[in-house]
């Protein structure tokens, strides 16, 4: 069949849709750089701004493929959904070619988010305006890990049809439970792309490691675990501190316990509460409340091994400040604790601490948030990236470190791509349809060169 490629980037669609005997006939993307690069990768022409384009030149197809942009539906972003003023109408330049070309199927990329962002308003919108060009449509939430690639990265993919979908869970084998790669399958023992972790955030890394020293291995770890709230007493359940009284302020304590009744005026005292508790809302989310619970009761249990620790991380930034240890039960390192034997990345939420097993969410990251493999002492590489995005055939790639990454955290990941299609449509040779893996032997056959861990 005939396919398009919307807001293509580094054109996952486009593997997956060619690797089932399908044929692009267009495709927009509107960075100039990864247009050269989709052009060079796969040979064909890539037009740029989807908003600058007729759809009536958009040439006839069976099939129309979109990773739209995700930051209005985003939790890390403006979450202003449809009404976006500029990303939020990407939508509904998608809805103008489905009017002129009806293609018979719709693959949709985007985040999670997006059906929950509005309380499900924008949802509904994209649900009922496909459903008004008589389109049969269903929402799935999947992740690579489901078919065996080792990254844990949800996204949802909204399947139209104008003929009756059936059981698309059954297709997509969503229930099915395939055995997963450990991440070190995707590693490279000596790539050419290294990059060490510098002495500084290492140093930030063993101030961390100390307080797991120091708490007994059989303790529970708040997650989130807010350092900032060792000490501090400022009131967050009733009324935000910001806005209460100058007077009053002064009788509390702020981040890591200081004394507010030191500063000279409201503004500063303002200055030395944890910049998530500044806000001058007339109430903390519920969420929010019990992060600072569990933090303060953390520390008051364990104040006589935490009270000098915590005056090493009050330099910090706080990022670097916040602690996510999300390897609880599940992991059998559980009583070592070592650091060394698990992925960090640094978010704006904190130092997170991942098992081993698979990769944090590529995201579309800045260059402090790549993922750290911590028994190498380095950052996870582009190519790997590039292979846990399912990309081994994609043979181009950003020239600059930060692009890269950017690109590779946007990518549709081209084995999740593969299946929804495979389920969707199916393959160009129909007799071929049931032949298919979960993926798994697939990924293990690129791993078998002799520079990698297998």
């Amino acid at each position: 069949m005939r396919y398009v490629d919307l807001f293509a980037g580094l054109g996952g669609f486009h593997l997956a849709l060619d690797d089932l005997g399908h044929k692009c006939v267009f495709a927009s993307e509107i960075n100039d750089e990864l247009r050269k690069l989709y052009e060079k990768n796969f040979g064909i022409s890539c037009s740029g701004d989807i908003r600058q384009i007729d759809p009536k030149d958009i040439p006839e197809h069976d099939i129309l493929c979109a990773g739209f942009p995700c930051q209005p539906f985003s939790k890390a972003g403006s979450q202003e959904g449809l009404a976006h003023p500029m990303l939020g109408d990407l939508y509904l330049q998608i809805l103008k070619v489905v009017k002129v070309h009806r293609p018979q199927f719709l693959i949709l990329e985007n985040v999670p988010n997006l059906k929950k962002q509005g309380n499900g308003r924008s949802w509904e919108i994209i649900k009922s305006s496909l459903e008004e060009e008589g389109y049969n449509v269903d929402i799935k939430e999947i992740s690579p890990h489901q078919y065996g690639i080792p990254q844990v990265r949800y996204r949802v993919y909204i399947i139209a049809s104008i003929n009756p979908l059936g059981d698309i869970s059954k297709k997509l084998r969503l229930g099915r439970r395939p055995k997963i790669i450990n991440l070190r399958s995707a590693l490279y023992t000596d790539p050419p792309d290294f990059r060490p972790v510098t002495s500084e955030l290492m140093e930030k890394i063993e101030t961390w490691q100390e307080f797991l020293n120091l708490i007994p291995k059989n303790e529970h770890i708040p997650l989130p675990l807010w350092g900032m709230e060792f000490g501090a007493n400022y009131p967050y359940k009733d009324t935000p501190p910001a806005s209460l009284p100058e007077e009053e302020l002064r009788e509390y304590k702020g981040s890591f316990g200081r004394d507010l009744k030191f500063a000279s005026n409201k503004e500063e005292m303002i200055k030395m509460l944890p910049p998530y508790a500044r806000s001058g809302l007339s109430s903390f989310p519920n969420w929010k409340v019990k992060y600072i619970d569990n933090s303060r009761e953390f520390f008051s249990k364990h104040k006589h091994l935490l009270l000098a620790w915590s005056k090493k991380i009050e330099a910090f930034r706080p990022s670097f400040q916040k602690f996510e240890w999300n390897c609880h039960e599940k992991d059998p390192m559980q009583e070592c604790r070592n650091l060394r034997n698990y992925v960090i990345q640094v978010r704006p939420s904190g130092i997170r601490v991942k098992r081993s097993s698979t990769s944090p969410a590529l995201v579309a990251m800045n260059m402090s948030q790549v993922p750290i493999i911590m028994w190498e002492n380095r950052y996870i590489t582009p190519s790997e990236c590039k292979r846990l995005q399912s990309m081994d055939d994609l043979k181009f790639l950003p020239e600059s470190l930060t692009r890269a990454y950017s690109s590779l955290g946007n990518a549709v990941n081209v084995v999740v791509a593969r299946r929804v299609a495979l389920a969707l449509v199916g393959r160009a040779n129909k007799e071929n349809d049931e032949v298919i893996s979960l993926s798994v032997e697939d990924f293990h056959e690129g791993f078998k060169g002799e520079n990698m861990y297998i």
